[in-house]
Parts: structure tokens; sequence; C-alpha cells
């Protein structure tokens, strides 16, 4: 951020004036100073002084100078100062919202000590520091003050944080101590958070740490918990004073402190997290800064001084415009102000969270703003300046933003929408919907406040394309999900988002009520809807209806008006609602009944007694019964009984009207009584719930009360006789018997025999019970209770007259289940069947009668059938095998895949019948595949090519003929069928029939007789694309007869002959159309011909006219002439261009002559004042005495163009004497030298030239010499004999240029002399840089030829020595290149060797390299690994370069896998102790151990070969700076090894010598860190089993067992050491990345266990120890 000085408020004054305080209102609209005389100036936000006031002492007496003013501070309303003084107090002063409005004090705190400094944090909570050590806290409403806490150090500097929850205080003993009025979660401590190296007078708390700075020059960041994060040290910069004030900006993103004539910047960076300090602002003679106060927005700071003078300051980080509208100013990173520059409204766009802002854009109409920060996004609304801001991670700018709704911002992101409340920071809500369209999207804001309602807000949007759902946004759940049948196009909820209208994609419009969950359909076609603004009226079009619902919730009441036009907008203002409709070109408004609409909104503002007023004063209508009945039912909802009252009244609605006049009786002597409004009495609230039918709670409500005789009073007058008894028997009332009695007797008396029945079952007389069903005509009631009770059963009387009763009254069903319950199955089974009761016949006959069960079934089947249940009847069909009946049943039905099932399983002659019908109903469900199918099986093949037809599937259709009909066949059946849909006139079906079967030309056919030409030409385009052109020329001429020209015009114009389209409208007469077509379609002059020929036919005055429209006068007037027709020029000359005449004439001359006619044509080529024409047409035809005489007579000056004719033909004549003669009388040597040159007489041109023409000589002797070079051999023996001219003349420098042109490649003998002449008469005529250069053109050319030597000594006679040596290199002459170098130039000799060492490598001639370079032979050798003959003269060098070659060739062997190879090359070469070569010896040692098959006899020779070369080596490191090292105590390690394997493949030779073999291996045992360990100890138990020693054998082997089981876990920490303790064999060894003895299912394996069994079968009793 950098300051820019801006104005100066107040002037500083020539002595001590200090500005003590300073202040900005958080409305940043005022300012206010306070200067050393203790006046408080205010000023306005612009920098004017606008009003100003005195301060007043604590106590008049002591004088107005006995105090002074150190601290003053705005409320947060920024209509109140708060001044702290000196004299022990705080005043308070109001100095309200205008300029000039009185000030008075509202509220003064006296205090023990003086004010040192102030701040007004919040609203009614003012803090300020005392002199004592006090920090304290005024509150302004109560006018009392209290101690937050105390020090015993002057207070010295107050500040608060961003927020203002938050204090700092800096004492004089450096003390700083943090207090929160509310953390915000921060979590941060309180109290003394640091202590300052000194009295810390400039204390800023910013939005990421605390800046002090005192007198010691050192400004201290510290952290949030005191430590310091960072340390600006000035106190060596002499010209740096004391630190006196600080103060943040408002973002606290930046901290600014005053000293002495300077301002230091501080600048926080979010991405070093730490302080940057910008460059300082020094201002000469401005003494030391007093006081700091920034302004609210943070766009200026103001600096006052200690000479009294107030400065402000501009500081922004930059600054931009924004489509020369808007201004924003970049006050920090995360703060900026949008300024509008046309009305100077200002908007202040700050992260809450110090995020650094990025772009801001201003949409929406340029009403809304939009920013990025890294994690949040910002949102503004300018006009009403509620801003947001909403955690929000990056995507890239990818989101969506709609400014339809003044309330909310939607953001759709990656199929996310996003709501934002204006002014809210908290995301209102999110849903997940890929619809964008701001139409599919309606969200409603607290738009009409409801009664109850603190907060509504509503979200309705799409899930998929037919599903919308609704959201509660203030409670966060879904409020409901609506289903539609078709795709939704618009919708929008009720400003109460309690309802929803909607429209699909047919037009109909749609009304959800979401509290009810109902939607109705209001209207089939719907061009407009939309809500009434203010209301619940709905305002739509149907077609030329003006449609209006004043009542929406009766939606079947619609006010309908006939329209002409169509509804554009609706607007309300002004108490008036107007429908704006467009019929035609003018506009009409339809004007709404404002009182129904006010209706509405008293019903939903909860004004019933407003609503009544309204009703009555309507006549009754539908609309107005609807609204009636809408208020009835919310008046008692809100228990407004009178209002209730009346509108039943006005419904006609008696009953309830006198019901509730006699409540409100009940309610108003209630009132008299207890007061209130007498609906909370009992009998009202019961008679209310009586009213809503809610009889429990009435009994309820009245046995609350203890008033049971009302609640029986209730239910006796509604003869609600069981509810009363109920009531009787829980409060045990005295007639509770009689009330029975009563109740039975009165059931008998209105003969209610079943309810008297019930009452007798419930009181145990059964049978009278029975009597009463049977007399009520109930008998399945009496069989109900005999079949529930065992003892009437038995009673066969009773059954006799239930049974009876029962098939009278034809309850077949119950008397077969009552005949089966008392043992009569056959009875019961008849019964069952009358009854149709096949279920418990079937599960009867199953029981009792098995052999009746097919039957049942067949006859339940039946049954079903005829009750139209087909779909029930299958299945039974099925289980009676009736097969015929199932399938009709199941085709009845419709189960088309069940009948599919049935119908397969069925022989092909039964079903062919009815596979036809199910085809016919998949083919009207166009599941085309499973109807051919059918058809095929049904062998109906041509009515599935019929479906296929019908249907336009004619490429299926075409499969399923090609499948089952020949070829002819189908293109008979194909053409036939195109034929007879061309009579219908079918054209498109019929095309595609015949394109389908190959005969595109009968379609064409088909659409040329029918005059379809468009179609024709598609098809023509398509199939016969080379007659296309042809095709459009013949249509167009067919057209053109029949006088249809435009369609004839796109004709020719489609076939590229405009032409024809000129010719045709020409033939017509109408030229207009002509020259458009030749305009539009001709080349760049075709529509200027056309014109031409228009105003040819017109001729005169006319065609003048015409030519001159079209500005083509004096083009046409060319044309005419050009084309030969001279009368006509002529005549739109003279009428027009009487300057053109001559030029016509001219032309008209030009015609003559190409006719033959000369004397005509001299004639008008002098009217055309164009003699010299005349001459030259003469001459031109050799007529030389008329062309003398045109000449003599009217152009003397074409005398000599005469005679130059003449001489022209005299050469052609070849007699050149007399050309030369007529040219030089005409005095034009020049052309003689010409013609002599085109005559190649070279010599004769030399001569005039020499005679006439001097100048010109030597420049005709080059183009000579040219000439003479590009004749090939003839011109290269005439450059030949050119140079040896230029050489005998002394032109030795052109000699050799002579020379040097010669090129004849066929000739090398020519060439190489010419190139030799060349180069020789350079070197011996011409200077030393001319010679150079010759030769270093020559020689190239020779060393080209193959001439090394000449071109070598070429380069020798200039000293070019390196360039000879090249030549001769070039050559492969290196003899010679050597006696060069080693004559001329010895250093050279060097470069010579190198490049033939690199000419014998290329070769690969390794032999000749040998004599020159041995090591690079020697590399070659082995690179081509030839390494018998690398060794072979290695060995001839030294001993060093031998081993070097033999240890390289060892490498190559052991990479190979050939180490025997490798070991016998150092048995035959020794082993030198040279340590490059240990770790090949050591790879030498471990192959061999490793190696299989080596523990054998046979393996001596091996063994002891490696015994010796490591004897060897052994012995050489004993002689080396090797010895008694490491490396050699390990070779001899393995030298003792291979001693010890040598040994043993010799005693193994030897049968005698067996123990001697296994005691080795065993000995080797002590080695296994060096051999592996499992082959080590299978041999040496092998060897031991051999020679009878088991004990050691079992050991050994159970050890090379446990080894293979470590190798195959990959560690050794789960062996066993105990057998092998007090033994030198080593417990720890490498494991060995694989096993070198086979295991598993090996033999070798099988073998070692087995023994191992065997031997443990037979362990000796003592253990066993081995040494």
């Amino acid at each position: 951020m950098q300051l820019r000085h801006v104005r100066t408020l107040l002037a500083p004054q020539d002595g001590a004036a200090r500005v003590t305080c300073m202040a900005w209102s958080a409305s940043s609209a005022r300012f206010a100073v306070c200067t050393v005389d203790r006046v408080v100036l205010l000023y306005d936000e612009q920098g004017e002084r606008r009003d100003k006031f005195s301060t007043k002492p604590a106590d008049a007496k002591y004088g107005r100078k006995s105090y002074v003013v150190k601290g003053m501070a705005f409320s947060p309303d920024s209509t109140k100062i708060a001044v702290g003084q000196t004299d022990n107090i705080v005043y308070v002063y109001r100095i309200g919202e205008e300029w000039g409005d009185k000030k008075v004090i509202c509220n003064k705190f006296i205090q023990t000590s003086a004010v040192t400094c102030l701040l007004w944090p919040a609203e009614n909570i003012i803090v300020f520091g005392l002199a004592e050590g006090k920090v304290r806290l005024a509150n302004t409403k109560n006018n009392k003050s209290s101690t937050i806490y105390g020090t015993d150090s002057y207070v010295v500097s107050l500040t608060s944080n961003i927020s203002g929850k938050g204090i700092l205080s800096g004492h004089a003993d450096g003390t700083i101590i943090r207090f929160f009025f509310d953390d915000e979660g921060s979590g941060e401590s309180q109290g003394k958070l640091v202590t300052h190296p000194c009295p810390p007078y400039a204390l800023a708390w910013a939005s990421n740490s605390i800046v002090a700075a005192g007198c010691d020059k050192k400004i201290v960041a510290y952290g949030k918990e005191g430590n310091v994060i960072q340390t600006f040290d000035y106190s060596r910069d002499s010209s740096e004073k004391e630190f006196t004030t600080a103060a943040t900006s408002p973002g606290g993103q930046a901290v600014v402190i005053g000293s002495y004539d300077r301002l230091r910047v501080l600048n926080w960076s979010p991405r070093r997290s730490a302080w940057e300090e910008a460059k300082p602002k020094e201002i000469a003679h401005l003494y030391t800064i007093t006081a700091l106060a920034w302004k609210r927005d943070g766009s200026r700071i103001c600096v006052g001084t200690l000479c009294g003078g107030v400065e402000q300051f501009d500081c922004c980080l930059r600054r931009s415009i924004y489509k020369n509208k808007f201004e924003m100013t970049y006050v920090g990173p995360s703060q900026v102000i949008v300024k509008n520059l046309s009305t100077g409204t200002r908007v202040v766009l700050k992260s809450h969270y110090g995020y650094e802002i990025d772009e801001v854009k201003i949409l929406g109409k340029e009403r809304y703003l939009v920013a990025h920060t890294s994690d949040t996004l910002l949102l503004g609304d300018i006009s009403s300046n509620k801003l947001s801001e909403v955690a929000w991670q990056g995507s890239g700018g990818n989101e969506k933003f709609f400014f339809d709704n003044e309330n909310v911002c939607m953001i759709f992101n990656a199929g996310e929408l996003t709501l934002v409340e204006y002014g809210s920071n908290d995301i209102l809500g999110s849903v997940r919907t890929e619809f964008m369209n701001p139409h599919l999207v309606s969200v409603r804001i607290n738009e009409r406040r409801q009664r109850g309602v603190e907060a509504n807000k509503r979200l309705a949007y799409l899930i998929d394309i037919k599903t919308i759902a609704t959201v509660d946004l203030v409670g966060g759940y879904n409020a409901g999900t609506i289903s539609h049948d078709s795709k939704i196009e618009w919708l929008e909820l009720n400003e109460t988002g309690h309802k929803l209208l909607f429209r699909d994609k047919k037009m109909r419009l749609q009304l959800y009520d979401i509290e009810r969950s109902t939607k109705t359909t209001i209207l089939n076609y719907c061009s407009y809807v939309q809500w009434v603004p203010g209301s619940d009226v709905v305002v739509a079009q149907n077609r030329n209806s003006l449609c209006i619902w004043y009542n929406i919730d009766a939606p079947e009441r619609v006010t309908m008006f006939p329209l002409k036009g169509d509804i554009v907008d609706l607007e309300r203002n002004d108490g008036k609602t107007e429908v704006i409709v467009t019929e035609g070109v003018n506009t009409v408004s339809y004007t709404l009944d404002e009182g129904l609409i006010e209706f509405g909104t008293a019903i939903d503002d909860g004004d019933y007694h407003r609503a009544t007023a309204f009703l009555e004063t309507l006549e009754m209508s539908t609309e107005t019964e609807a609204m009636w009945k809408t208020l009835s039912r919310l008046a008692l909802e809100a228990r407004q009984l009178h209002i209730a009252e009346r509108c039943f009244a006005a419904l006609g609605n008696m009953a309830k009207a006198r019901f509730l006049h006699e409540t409100n009786a009940i309610a108003d002597k209630a009132a008299q009584e207890h007061g209130g409004d007498g609906t909370d009495h009992y009998l009202v609230r019961a008679r209310l719930a009586m009213l809503e039918k809610n009889y429990k709670l009435a009994e309820m409500i009245f046995l609350e009360q203890n008033a049971t005789e009302e609640a029986m009073d209730m239910y006796q007058e509604l003869h609600m006789w069981d509810e009363c008894i109920v009531v009787a028997e829980a409060k045990g009332h005295p007639m509770l018997d009689k009330l029975r009695k009563g109740y039975y007797q009165w059931l008998l008396d209105t003969q209610q025999e079943e309810k008297a029945g019930e009452v007798q079952e419930g009181q145990g007389d059964y049978l009278a019970a029975i009597s009463l069903y049977l007399r009520a005509g109930l008998p399945a009631k009496a069989a109900r209770l005999a079949m529930s009770r065992n003892e009437l059963l038995t009673n066969g009387d009773v059954i006799s007259r239930i049974s009876t009763a029962l098939i009278r009254g034809e309850l077949y069903e119950q008397a077969g289940d009552l005949f089966e319950k008392v043992g009569n199955p056959r009875k019961a089974l008849e019964c069952y069947c009358k009854g149709s009761a096949y279920l418990k016949a079937v599960e009867l006959a199953r029981l009792a009668f098995p052999v009746e069960v097919v039957k049942l079934e067949e006859a339940w089947g039946d049954h079903l059938v005829q009750q139209k249940q087909l779909d029930a009847a299958i299945n039974h069909y099925i289980e009676a095998r009736c097969s015929v009946k199932a399938i009709e049943a199941a085709l009845g039905a419709r189960q088309w895949k069940k009948a599919i099932y049935i119908l397969d399983l069925q022989d092909k002659q039964t079903a062919a019948k009815y596979y036809l019908k199910i085809a016919q109903h998949y083919a009207a469900l166009q599941e085309y595949q499973v109807a051919e199918e059918l058809y095929i099986k049904g062998d109906q093949t041509k009515e599935a090519i019929d479906m296929y037809t019908q249907a336009g599937l004619w490429e299926q259709a075409h499969k399923v003929a090609i499948r089952c009909m020949s070829q002819e066949d189908v293109s008979v059946l194909y053409i036939t069928q195109a034929q007879e849909m061309e009579k219908q006139g079918k054209y498109k079906e019929a095309e595609r029939l015949y394109i389908t079967v190959d005969e595109p030309d009968l379609a064409i056919t088909m659409y040329k007789k029918c005059k379809m030409y468009d179609e024709m030409v598609c098809l023509v385009a398509k199939y016969h694309k080379d007659l296309l052109s042809d095709t459009h020329l013949h249509l167009g001429k067919e057209l053109e007869t029949e006088g249809r020209l435009q369609e004839a015009e796109y004709h020719y114009l489609e076939a590229k002959d405009w032409k024809a389209t000129v010719n045709m409208y020409r033939m017509n007469d109408m030229w207009d159309e002509a020259y458009r077509v030749a305009k539009a379609h001709g080349g760049a002059n075709s529509y200027k011909h056309v014109a031409y020929m228009w105003a040819k036919s017109l001729g005169g005055e006319a065609a003048v006219k015409l030519l001159s429209k079209f500005g083509l006068l004096e083009m046409a007037i060319d044309h005419a002439a050009d084309s030969g027709v001279f009368e006509f020029a002529f005549e739109l000359a003279r009428l027009s261009m009487k300057q053109k005449m001559r030029e016509i004439h001219l032309k008209y001359a030009m015609f003559l002559e190409d006719e033959g006619k000369f004397e005509e044509a001299e004639a008008e080529f002098i009217k055309a004042g164009k003699p010299k024409e005349a001459v030259l047409m003469f001459v031109h035809n050799q007529n030389w005495d008329a062309a003398q005489r045109v000449a003599e007579a009217h152009d003397p000056d074409s005398v000599a163009d005469v005679l130059v004719g003449q001489a022209r033909f005299a050469f052609e004549q070849r007699e050149f004497q007399k050309a030369e003669a007529f040219l030089l009388r005409a005095q034009r040597p020049e052309l003689a030298i010409k013609y002599y040159k085109e005559a190649g007489m070279w010599s004769e041109a030399l001569r005039i030239c020499k005679e006439y023409v001097p100048s010109r000589l030597e420049a005709l002797q080059e183009e000579c010499s040219r000439e003479a070079a590009k004749k090939g051999s003839r011109g290269t023996e005439g450059l030949l004999e050119q140079a040896r001219e230029w050489e005998q003349a002394g032109e030795y420098a052109r000699a050799v240029d002579c020379y040097l042109k010669v090129q004849d490649p066929s000739n090398s003998v020519l060439m190489e002399k010419c190139l030799l002449k060349a180069a020789e008469l350079a070197i011996k005529f011409l200077g030393q840089s001319q010679s150079m250069e010759v030769t270093r053109t020559v020689a190239p050319q020779l060393v080209a030829m193959k001439k090394y030597s000449a071109a070598a000594e070429l380069y020798l006679n200039l000293d070019l020595i390196r360039e000879a040596i090249d030549a001769f290199i070039e050559g492969e002459e290196w003899n010679k290149a050597k006696r060069v170098a080693k004559e001329l130039d010895p250093r050279s000799e060097e470069y010579v060797d190198q490049r033939y060492k690199e000419y014998l490598k290329n070769q690969g001639k390794v032999d000749s390299l040998v004599g020159i370079d041995v090591m690079a032979a020697l590399d070659m050798y082995a690179e081509q690994e030839q390494w018998e003959k690398c060794l072979e003269i290695a060995a001839k060098q030294n001993y060093k370069v031998l081993h070097k070659y033999v240890a390289l060739y060892a490498t190559h062997l052991i990479r190979e896998g050939s180490w025997d190879k490798a070991l016998s090359l150092y048995v035959h070469h020794g082993a030198p102790a040279n340590p490059q070569n240990f770790n090949i010896y050591k790879r030498l040692f471990v192959e061999m151990v490793n190696a299989s098959g080596m523990n054998c006899a046979e393996a001596y020779s091996s063994w002891a070969d490696l015994r010796d070369v490591l004897f060897n080596l052994s012995e050489n490191l004993v002689k080396s700076s090797e010895a008694n090292t490491p490396a050699h105590e390990e070779f001899e390690t393995m030298l003792l090894i291979s001693h010890y394997y040598a040994t043993r493949s010799a005693a193994q030779g030897v049968k005698q010598l067996d123990t001697v073999a296994a005691k080795l291996s065993i000995s080797l045992l002590r080695h296994t860190e060096f051999i592996p360990a499992d082959k080590a100890f299978y041999e040496a138990g092998t060897a031991a089993k051999a020679v009878n020693w088991e004990n050691m054998a079992f050991i050994f082997l159970n050890r090379f067992l446990d080894l293979s089981d470590a190798i195959e876990e990959g560690n050794l920490d789960s062996l066993d050491h105990s057998d092998f303790q007090r033994t030198d064999i080593p417990f720890e060894v490498p494991l060995p990345a694989q096993q070198h003895v086979p295991t598993s299912h090996s033999p070798t394996c099988q073998d070692v266990l087995k023994f191992l069994s065997q031997w443990c079968g037979g362990l000796p009793s003592t253990s066993f120890s081995f040494q």
C-alpha cells in the first residue's frame, strides 16, 4: 500500500499547536479533529469543514484551559461523540444526524484520575484508560462506569481489534494487556500479553499480529500469544525519531506508524505470513505526528501534527475503472471500495476472514458485486448495500450467477445450485440439479410476512426433467416432491411459498398445494402465467382467454375474459393491477378487481375483519362463495367465532351459524365473568371440537372439568350410546344399568336388531344374539358367532336354522364354512361351488375328494373368466390342463408374455392363430422385434413385413422379406406396395420402398410425374450425382416452357448455368431480373454486359439514362467500340460523352485496318488525331509510298519510322547493306547493331558499334562473351577462344574469368586444363588476394574431380600448408601428407597422425593401427571381442597392460556364465595383487562354491586350478602393499577352503580315503560364512551317512532341512543352535538367496527325510555332541 497526499484539512501554525486526537465516524461520512484550543472541528467525507463545537471543562471554575482532550471517538451510529479529558471526565455529545444540529451533552462519566485514551468499540460501550493505570468501561445506556481491569502503570495507548470485540492497552512500564468482550471462538488468552522494552505509545492490533513501537525507534510485531515474530530496528538511523502513534487499517492488513516528519507503512503479506515494509512517506517540516485516524472504508488516513496541521492521504494498493461506470479502489488485499461514478454512491467490499480479494465484477444489470478470494466468495447488492461472504472453494471461474431474485443470488457450479442471501454470511442452501434455467428454479425469501411465522424461505427446483422438489430453507428439509408425467418447462412459488405453479411441455398449467400435497390441473393450455405481486392471485392466458384466480384455494373458481392478443406483462402500482396485452401493433391494459386481490392479501395478513367487511360489499357468486368458505375456515382456526358465524350465515349454513351463535353467547358470558375473549372456556372449546366432529376431544375437555353429565348428554344427544356408556363405566355413573337397558330398548324400538344382537353378545347371551341376528337378516353374523362357540355347534336346531337362512340368502360360502365346521364335507363342497368359493372348495377337495380337484380348477377358471378376472384364471386352467382356455384367458387378460410361454409349449397348429393376435399387440406397442418373431412363428411373414412398412422401418421390413422371400418376390412386393402408396399420395413412404429394393429411378420418375422437383433433385443428387447438373438444366427448361420462371431460375443456377437464366429473362423482356441474376451469379463484368444489352435494346436517350443510372455509360461506350458496334458507340458518345469520339474513331480505324480497308482506316486515324498510326499501318503492310505520303503530310516525325520499317523488311529479305543504309539515314545505328545481333552477325554488329556507337563497345563485347558461353560445346570453344584472346591482350583477369566459366562435365580433361590454366595465370599475373581467391575456388573443384595432387600443389604454391595436407588426406595419400607436414609444418605431424588413426579405426584396419597406437588397437580388439588377438598383442607389451585386458576378458566371461574359462585365464597368466581385480577373484570363488556338480572326484582339476590361482594371489599379496589387510586375510581363507575342496575331490577318487573326504566336508562347515550353508550341511550330512556316521549325518541333514525352511521364510530367526554349542561352526551365517540343494518333492529331499525318519526310530539313549 502507498500513501498519496490528497489535501490539507487544517493548515499548520508557526508554533506548537498539537492536534490532540482525531476520529472518523463508522459511516465514514464524518471526521472530527480536536485542536489544542479544545475545539472539535467536524468535516464531511470530501474534507470540507461543516461544523464545530467547543468542549467543556468538568468544573467551570477552573477555566477552559484547565484540561486537555486526550481521546475522542464516534458512536457506532455516528450520531454521538465521546470526549475524554485530563480533568477526570468523559463527556458524550449528541451531534445529531444533520449538519448544524444542536450539540447536547447526553452522558458524562466522572473519574478519579485523568483520562489518557479512549475507544467506542460497540453500541453503548465506551472504553478508556486512566493515568492511574485503570482501564474502565462506560455504559451510555445506564450512565454508569466500571473498571475492566487495573494496573499500577499509566495507560499510554488503547486500541481494539477489527471486530471491536477485544481491546489492548499499553502502559508506561511497557506492559501490553489484552481483554476480550467476546473472543469469537479464537481461544486466545486474556491478561498480560507481553512487556515491551519501552512505553508502547504506538500500538496497533492488526488481523494477524500486534504491532508496538515507542521511543526506542524499534517496531516490534508480536504474535497472538505475545511471541516476537518480526522486528524493524531503526535505532541506528540518525534521521529517525521516536514513534508516537499508530493506526490499523479497517481490514487489519496494514499498519501506519507516525514519527518525526515520517510515516512508516507495514503491509501484511498473506503468502509470506509476514509484514513487509513499504516505502516510508517522508514530508519535510511536518514535525512530530501526534494523531492518526483511518477512515472506516479504508480509503483515507488523516494525520495530525504537533503544529496543528491535519493532512489527508489516499491509501490504496491500486485503483481501476470498470466499464467507465465504476471505480474500484483496493485499499487493502482484503478490502475494495466500489464507487458508482454517475451517482457517487459507494460500497465497501471486505473479506471478514482477511483473504485477498481477486478481481471484482459487477453483474446483473450493474447492480450486483461478485468477487473471489482463495477460500470465499463475496457477493453484494449495490442498491441495498447488503454484502455476503461465504465459504467457497475455487472452481476455475466456471460458476454461473443468476440475479433474477432481489433477495438471493443463485449460483450454478458443476451440477450444484447454491443460494446465498444478500446480507448473510452463510450459504442459505445447496441442492444438486442439472437445470440451470432460472425459470426452472423459484426462491421466496420472506417476501410476505405471515402471522406467527418469523422466517419463511422456500425453494422449488427440478430434480430431473419431470420431478420438482420443494425445500424449506429455514429448517433445511425437503418439503415435498412432485412427480409429473411430462417435461416441466416453467415453475414458480407464490410469495408465501405454500403453493407452486408449474407448466409442462404440453402447455398444461398445474397447481400444487405444498401443505396438503395435492396437485391440480387448472388449465389444459397456458401460454402465459404469473402470480400477482403481493397476493396469491394468479393471472394466466388460455389461447384467447384471460384467466384470473382471485382465490387460488378454489382453483375451479376462475374468472375469464376474452382476449385478442397475447399477455406480455403484469404491473401493480399505486393500488392498481393491470395486465398488459399486445393486440397487433397496439398495447391494451386490462385492470383486475383490486378488491378481490385485497381480500387475499387481508387473509394472508390475518386481518379477518377487513376481509369480512370487503366480502359484505360483494354480491354472492361462485368466487365470493369460495372466499366466504376460506374465511370461515381460517376464522375457526383463529377462534374468531363471530366472524365464523357471519361466514356460515352468508353461506346459508344455518345449522353451523346457529351452533356458533350459541357458542358465542357462552363465550361472551364467560368473558364477562372471567375476562378475556371467552374462547378459552371449556364449554366453548368443547363445542368447537364438536363442530369439527372431534367428539373425543370434546369428551376429554368435559372430563378434564369433571363435567361427566355434559359429556354423557353430548353423546346421548348425538345418539352415540356406546361412547356414552363407556364414559359412564369409566366414571362409575349410578345410572349405568338404566342406560344400558334404555339403550337396548331403544335399539329394539328403532329396529336395530343387529346392534341389539351385538349388545346381547357382549353380555354373553349367545342364543338371544343369534335370534336377533337372524331377525335382522344377518345369518352370516349368526354363523360367525355359532362357529366361535363349541357349545352352539352341537345344537342341531341352531345350526339348521342358521344354514337354512344362509342358503336362503345365497350366502353359500358361509354355509360351506358352517357345514365344514360341523363335519359335513359333501354339503360344504356343494355350498362352496354354488357360492363360487373355489379356493375353499379346492382345499376341501384335496382332503376329502381328490378326484374332483381338476374339475374344480377348470370350473374355478371359468368362474374367474365370467368375473373378468382373466389373469387369475390362467393358472387354474393350467392346473386343469386346459391349455386352449389358458391361452385365451392370457390373451384376454393381456398377459402377453405368459401367453407366449404357454404357446411355446403347444403344437404349431394350435398355436399359429394365437401368435398373430399377440404379434399385433406388440406391433401396436412398437416392440417390433418381438412382434416380428411372433409373426414368423405363426407363419405370417407378410404381416411382419406390413408391420415394418406401416411403421416406416423399411430396412427391417427388407431384412424380413429377404430372409423369407426370394429377391424377385421382394422387389415385386415392394414396388406394388410403393405404387399403392403413390396412388394414396404417400410419396415419402413410396420413395423409401423404392429405395429399399434399389429402384431409385422409379422414385425419381414418380416425383417427376408429380412435378415434385425438389424431392426428385434430392434423389438424383444421392443416386445419380453425375446427372444432377443435367437434371437441373432439364427441369429449368421445362419450367421455363411452362412460364414458371422463378423456379426455372433456381434450377438453372443450381446447374451453374446463370447465362441460361439471363437469356431466359432477356427473351421474356425481363431485363431487371436478368441484371439481378448476372450481378449475383455472373463474373465480375457479367452484369455490366447485361446492362449493355438492355441499353442497346432501348437505344437513344433511354439507353444513356439507363447506363448512367448504373454508372456504366463509359464502360458501355468502350464495350460497343470493342465489340464493333460503332454506330451504337458513336450514338452514345454523341449524346453524352463527346470527348470519347476521338477514341471511338481510333478503334474504328483499327477495326477497318483489321478488315483490310486501309484507305477508310487512314481517314479514321486522321479523324482520331493519330496519323502516326496510319503511317505504321502502311509500314506494317509494306506500302512504303503511302506511308511516306501520310508521314510527310500529317506527321513528319514518322518519316524515320518509315525508314526503319523499310530497313526491317530489307533485313528480313537478307538485304543487309540496303537495310543498313536505311537505318543510317534514319540515324538509328543501334537498331542496325540489334538486327545484326539477332542475325548472329556479331562481327558486323561490333563493326557498326565501333564506328557509330563506340561507347557501347565494351558492353557489346561482354554480351558477345555471355552469348558464346550459353551455346554448349560450341560455347565452350567460344569461351576458350575468348580467354586466349584476353590472355594475348594481357587482360589476365578477364582471361581467368573466362577459363573459370568453362563448364563441360562431359570433358573432365578440358575442365582440369582450364582450372589449372586459370590458377597458373592468377598466380603469375594477379595480385596475392586475387590469386588466393582463384586458388581457393579452383582447388576444391580439383579435389571434387579427385585430382588431389594437383590441388595440393596449388595450395603449396601459395603456402597453404594445412589445406595441402587436407587435400593429400582426402586422397588417402598419407605418405605425401606426412612428408609435407614433416618438411614444411612439423606442428601438423600430430594432426596427420591423429587423422591417420581415425582413418584406420573407421576402416577397421586394426593390424595397421597396432604399429601406430597399441592401446587404441587393443581397445578395438576388445570391442570386437577378438580376445585372443588382444591378449597376444597385450602380452608383447608390459605386465600391467596384459592384466588390464585379462581382467576385461575375465569379466566378459563371468557375465556370460563361463567362469571356468575365466579361471583358466588366471591359471595361465597368473593372479596379480591388483585391488581392481579383487572382485573378479571373489566372483570366481563364489561361482565355484555355488556351482552344482562340484562334489565329486571329476571336479578335482577345477578346484586345483582355483587353489593354484588363490595361492599365486596370496604370494603376490605378501609382496604387495595389500599384505596383512582384511582383503589378504579373506583371500587366505578362500585359499584354505579351495584347498579343502581340492583335497576332498582327490580323496573321493580313492575308496580307502572316504573317511578323509567326509572329514573334509565336515571341516568346511567352519566356513559357512563364505560357502552356502545349506549346501555345506547337505554335503557334510551325506558324506557322514556314506561312512556310517549316522549321528552326525542326522544332525547335519536335520540342520540342512532347517536351513531350507529358513531360506523359504526369508530369515534365520527360527534356527536352533543347541547342537553346535562349543563347536567352531558359526551360528550367524549369511542367508542364501536361494536353495542350492533341491528340496520339496525332489528325490534328494525324499532321501533325507527317509533317512531322518528311519534314524529317529533308533536314536541312542545318550545324547551326541559334536566338536
